[in-house]
This record gives C-alpha cells, sequence and structure tokens, in this order.
C-alpha cells in the first residue's frame, strides 16, 4: 500500500529551504563509514556490526526527516545565531526564525529535564499533509544520539491540520558542543501512522507453534535469515 505525504512551503521561499528527504537519503556518514565487521575481545572474533542489522538500518532510513532550516552558529551558552537571506513571502504571518523557544515552566514536573532548563523549538516552514484517518509521528532521528539536541515525540493529525505548521522541541544536550549546525541538518523524523488500529490477543498452539519453529530455522540456517526471507523487497 502506497501512503502519499505532501510537503508544501511558501512559493517565494521554494528555491530557498532545504526540502525534507527520505530517511535513506539522509544516513550519517558515520554510518556509511562504519566496518561490516570488528573484533569483539570478549568473545575472541570478529562480530558483525550494526551495519549489518536490518531493522536498526530500515528505522535509520525509514520515513521522512525535517531539515534545519539555515545554517545555525551555537556558542558557550548555548547561544544560537543565523544570517540568511530569507526573502519577504506574501503570508506576513510565518516565522523567520529556524529557532524559537518554549519557557522552562512549560517543563515543571518532565523527569528528563534538568530545573530551569527551557527547550529549544526546531521551526518549519513545511506543512505536512497525509490521507483521511492517517496521522503523522515526529521523533528524534532514529540512533542520532551524535545530535547535541534530543527531540521531543509528537503525534498530529496530519490529514486535518494539513496546512498548519508543525515545530519540533527539543532539549540541548549537549552543553559544551559548539559549531554550526548546517542548513538540512536532521532535526525530526516522521511517519505516517493510521488511527483506528485495534489488538488481538492469541496464543502459540497449533499453525501458530508450527509457524514460530518455521521462522526459527529460517533464521537459524544461514546468515541474514531475517534479511533474506522476511525482510519486505529482501536484500
Amino acid at each position: 500500500m502506497t501512503v502519499q505525504i505532501t510537503f508544501r512551503c511558501p512559493p517565494e521561499w521554494r528555491e530557498v529551504l532545504p526540502r525534507p528527504v527520505s530517511g535513506r537519503q539522509g544516513l550519517p556518514d558515520w554510518l556509511k563509514a562504519m566496518p561490516q565487521e570488528a573484533h569483539s575481545a570478549l568473545i575472541g572474533q570478529d562480530v558483525r556490526t550494526v551495519k549489518h542489522c536490518p531493522p536498526f538500518l530500515d528505522a535509520m532510513g525509514g520515513g521522512w526527516l525535517m531539515p534545519l532550516l539555515c545554517d545555525v552558529a551555537v556558542t558557550d551558552g548555548p547561544d544560537f545565531a543565523w544570517d540568511w537571506d530569507l526573502p519577504p513571502a506574501a503570508q506576513n504571518r510565518l516565522t523567520r526564525s529556524p529557532i524559537s523557544l518554549h519557557v522552562s515552566a512549560q517543563l515543571d514536573g518532565v523527569p528528563f529535564a534538568e530545573p530551569g532548563m527551557a527547550a529549544i523549538k526546531f521551526n518549519s516552514a513545511w506543512t505536512v499533509e497525509v490521507p483521511d484517518g492517517w496521522s503523522v509521528l515526529f521523533t528524534h532521528p532514529v540512533n542520532r544520539f551524535d545530535l547535541p539536541f534530543r527531540t521531543l515525540t509528537g503525534l498530529v493529525d496530519c490529514d486535518a491540520f494539513s496546512h498548519g505548521f508543525v515545530h519540533f522541541p527539543a532539549l540541548w544536550t549537549d552543553r559544551d558542543w559548539t559549531g554550526t549546525l548546517p542548513a538540512g541538518t536532521p532535526v525530526a523524523q516522521l511517519w505516517p501512522v493510521p488511527r483506528g488500529v485495534e489488538a488481538v490477543f492469541g496464543t502459540l498452539d497449533g499453525e501458530d507453534a508450527d509457524k514460530v519453529e518455521e521462522t526459527l530455522d529460517r533464521i537459524g540456517d544461514a546468515r541474514g535469515g531475517y534479511r533474506k526471507n522476511f525482510r519486505a523487497g529482501g536484500g
């Protein structure tokens, strides 16, 4: 089943803004540079790295990555600064800032935020539309713990909220990080998800028990059992 997702931006900014890209297009350089195997001193032999793990790769390569709108310089504090030549837009209520903030009081009682810690907010200039009956899950880019921030997770009904802008609150977690976050840095990853899913509970007996044994055999017979036999598209 193909689900269409539509991104829109003001026409005046079409040639200026970095576009959302698929997760596969936005895989980080460190993943591409990883070795296929590494030596484990614990067990005394070479082992395959996570570069051989299809669920790890498919999660990072799935969905769509929402970009930082322009270069942002980060200095001690942290303090954020940017300078970009964004033309005027006919819709004059749109923010022209790539970053804003949520005051610390909005995080009172949140266990993963330090007392008095404000959250930054990565602003987006792209609306997101999905078909009726679908929502969009926005979260931190998968397995991207190398980024100096952690984007908080949210679920938005982008079938109805198809012409509003979803922005991305985040905690700046690496207080020692300074430098420039380049335009296009992934600040959130999104997946369309259907609404109205119901759970059914059963037991693994009879035909289902047989299928468990068959699955274990197909996984264990050779390297890459999941990838060759169960991964969508194989390979």
